[in-house]
């Protein structure tokens, strides 16, 4: 009776919640994995990159609140090839001035928040993301020109504390 019950309880949470880990990524195996079976237990991707190789990409992501965004990677035979949590320093440093919005979401998946700084003539995208030490909010910034659209530099801070 009770592993019946545990059993709803998580085909529930996975009904309600979709894309949210009710379903460990740890679970998923490169090499075995399908992409249906992705589907199946985390819901619809954030959203779903083809890239040059036929291989596609698809993001989950975790923003507003949480601190990571996983990129799944499927061969054209839609069996796994890797799983990324993207949110890193390594991948903030590929980010370069002039890069387009589309350039840098395909790096990093989709903000938490965007906000518009008129009189800066800049939008800022927001990311919560790990930091140290950990136990501090911390959050990276891409800062965009609002006339071109593109990349104008990078920030990634602690957030500030009320006092």
């Amino acid at each position: 009776m009770f592993k019946q019950l545990a059993a709803a309880i998580v085909s529930l949470a996975a009904a309600v919640l979709p894309g949210c880990d009710a379903v460990s990524l740890g679970e998923f195996k490169p090499g075995v994995s399908t992409a249906a079976e992705v589907r199946q237990r985390m819901g619809a991707p954030a959203a779903e990159y083809a890239n040059a190789d036929g291989s596609v990409t698809w993001e989950y992501n975790r923003q507003p609140n949480g601190v990571h965004t996983h990129m799944l990677t499927f061969g054209a035979d839609k069996v796994l090839l890797r799983i990324e949590q993207v949110l890193t320093d390594e991948n903030y440093a590929l980010l370069a001035n002039g890069m387009t919005k589309e350039q840098v979401q395909r790096i990093l998946g989709k903000p938490g928040s965007t906000t518009t700084f008129p009189m800066k003539r800049e939008e800022v995208w927001d990311w919560r993301v790990e930091g140290h030490p950990a136990n501090d909010e911390w959050h990276f910034h891409a800062h965009f020109d609002a006339d071109s659209g593109r990349l104008v530099r990078t920030t990634k801070m602690a957030a500030l504390r009320g006092g």
